[in-house]
């Protein structure tokens, strides 16, 4: 019987490269704001939880500047060494950004360990109005960031942004931690303000575990989810010509889809109409299934 192989491998296109950057540009400028205010207030009021708030928002900067180089190399065409393109150096990027982010959480903690010492404990002082300002105003301004960079992630089906929107998340709430511990200190506990430093710790630490396991399941090959399988199932079953499905595989390739698919026809049915059938399940799943870049049909007699 006839067999059709569809090769729909496109690079990722220059709206997706220039949105993802746009994206990251954004960040790097409101981290560096936050970064530098946080820094200030947290030396001004004294107070350790800010200051290691401050250095949770500078390796976003950092992080960011690394997605931009993920981004950038996997938009890059196949090529001979790379013939099913470069979309998995986005999810190199993305370990690389989580492993930078375990290392910058454990110094945090690291250092709040180092403040609640007995030697040093009697040594904290109480944080400064300034502190619990900071506290809020970057609260406000990475939940912000984190839903612009999230919206973005899911619209595009970028693990790097994703990562990325994960890391302003947890600055956030390590900024919550942060505000919990300087008003406690405020009220008379200064050792709550190392403490709020260890919440931060944990809260980045998660944070770096969930990126590093999400790039690494898109890194090695495995199905789509069930409901994906099914969708796409339904779909090639639906289309004129096709009276069955006998086989149906796919792979996750960084953000991108393989689909191999067996379809069944009428075993009678000439070679030019079993193309024609394959043309059509090849255009309908690529309309409907943006993600999906790459298909191969082959039409058997059912």
């Amino acid at each position: 019987m006839g067999k059709k192989i569809i090769d729909t491998s496109e690079h990722i296109s220059d709206k997706y490269e220039k949105t993802a950057i746009k994206v990251s540009l954004v960040s790097i400028i409101g981290n560096s704001l936050l970064a530098l205010f946080k820094l200030l207030a947290g030396i001004i009021a004294n107070s350790g939880a800010m200051i290691s708030d401050a250095v949770h928002s500078a390796s976003d900067v950092f992080s960011s500047i690394i997605v931009i180089l993920g981004v950038k190399i996997a938009a890059r065409d196949s090529d001979d060494e790379h013939q099913y393109g470069h979309e998995r150096f986005e999810c190199v990027a993305a370990i690389v950004l989580a492993v930078i982010l375990c290392i910058v959480g454990l110094f945090i903690g690291h250092t709040a360990i180092e403040k609640l010492s007995s030697d040093a404990a009697d040594k904290l002082q109480m944080p400064g109005m300034l502190a619990l300002i900071a506290a809020v105003v970057s609260i406000v301004g990475k939940e912000a960031m984190y839903w612009y960079t999230r919206v973005y992630a899911k619209r595009l089906n970028s693990s790097g942004l994703m990562a990325e929107a994960w890391h302003h998340r947890s600055d956030a709430l390590s900024s919550i931690g942060a505000l919990m511990g300087i008003w406690g200190a405020r009220m008379g506990y200064p050792w709550l303000d190392a403490v709020a430093s260890l919440v931060i710790c944990a809260f980045i630490v998660k944070a770096s575990y969930d990126i590093f396991v999400d790039a690494i399941e898109k890194m090695v090959d495995h199905a789509c989810d069930e409901e994906t399988q099914k969708a796409l199932a339904d779909c090639a079953a639906s289309q004129p010509g096709v009276m069955g499905i006998k086989h149906l595989q796919s792979r996750q390739f960084g953000n991108k889809i393989y689909v191999d698919l067996d379809v069944l026809a009428d075993g009678n049915i000439t070679l030019n109409q079993s193309n024609v059938i394959a043309e059509q399940v090849h255009s309908a799943i690529e309309s409907q299934f943006p993600d999906v870049k790459h298909i191969m049909v082959r039409v058997s007699p059912f």
